[in-house]
């Protein structure tokens, strides 16, 4: 299932089933999984793994060289887990220090023109929207969602089940299960329908509403709001991922 105008090189390694449309380019440190499909003039180049059933779709190119201009060298790499769709124009780019990795987990969604750089850390079942653009650095959690146009500043980190809108400027820390949106982006509330879509219990539901309240609506100190937390607020697991997500932050987290 190779057209014959791919360019594959000889030392490249594809798993079984793989197809491989016109005009793709795939490189000598580049291994394949088992089912993986590349439309047309699809390139993956660079020290890149995929794994098994991903889909990138015409011009998606995975694992070239990091566009940081702090790389000096040596060898980088991109790994990618399983069943992810790169829709068309995506770009997805290697790590810049050597021995660095960019790391896209699995069941990921990433539509057009997309742009993953140097060193982020993509977890698994996240949906990134048209022109979504992350910076190096960037960590985005489990089930996150980011809206069309959205840019997320280098180091910043998107929480689990979290969402960010549309055309929004993300300058710190989008905390787990909740929507942020704006220019800069600030939390605005719980992400509801998200937790609803993912099963998230109507408990767990009831104690992130109030800790949103004590965390964004009370007027708190930061340190004093997640001990108001720790103190008032059920003990669920949700509740110790939140706490220790804003806890952990080195950029702040957005408040009105």
């Amino acid at each position: 299932m190779i057209h014959p105008t791919a360019v594959i090189h000889p030392a490249a390694e594809l798993g079984p089933d793989c197809e491989i449309g016109p005009y793709c380019v795939v490189g000598p440190d580049v291994v394949l999984g088992a089912g993986c499909r590349l439309h047309a003039h699809v390139v993956v180049d660079g020290h890149t793994v995929l794994g098994a059933g991903n889909e990138l779709f015409p011009f998606a190119c995975v694992g070239l060289k990091t566009q940081d201009l702090k790389w000096k060298g040596g060898t980088t790499w991109t790994r990618v887990g399983d069943h992810n769709t790169f829709r068309e124009h995506v770009t997805v780019h290697s790590a810049t220090g050597d021995g660095e990795v960019t790391v896209v987990g699995s069941h990921n969604h990433i539509l057009a023109y997309a742009h993953l750089a140097h060193n982020v850390t993509v977890g698994n079942h996240v949906i990134m929207s048209n022109v979504a653009t992350l910076a190096g650095h960037v960590v985005v959690e489990d089930r996150a969602v980011i809206g069309g146009l959205a840019a997320v500043h280098q180091f910043c980190r998107i929480g689990r089940l979290a969402i960010v809108g549309g055309c929004a400027k993300v300058v710190q820390d989008v905390p787990p299960y909740m929507l942020a949106d704006g220019n800069p982006a600030v939390t605005r509330t719980l992400n509801k329908v998200g937790l609803e879509r993912n099963g998230v219990s109507a408990a767990a539901q009831a104690a992130l509403k109030q800790a949103y309240r004590i965390l964004f609506r009370e007027g708190l100190t930061i340190p004093n709001a997640l001990a108001r937390i720790e103190a008032d607020v059920p003990a669920l697991p949700e509740i110790a991922h939140l706490v220790g997500f804003v806890r952990a932050s080195e950029r702040g987290i957005g408040k009105h």
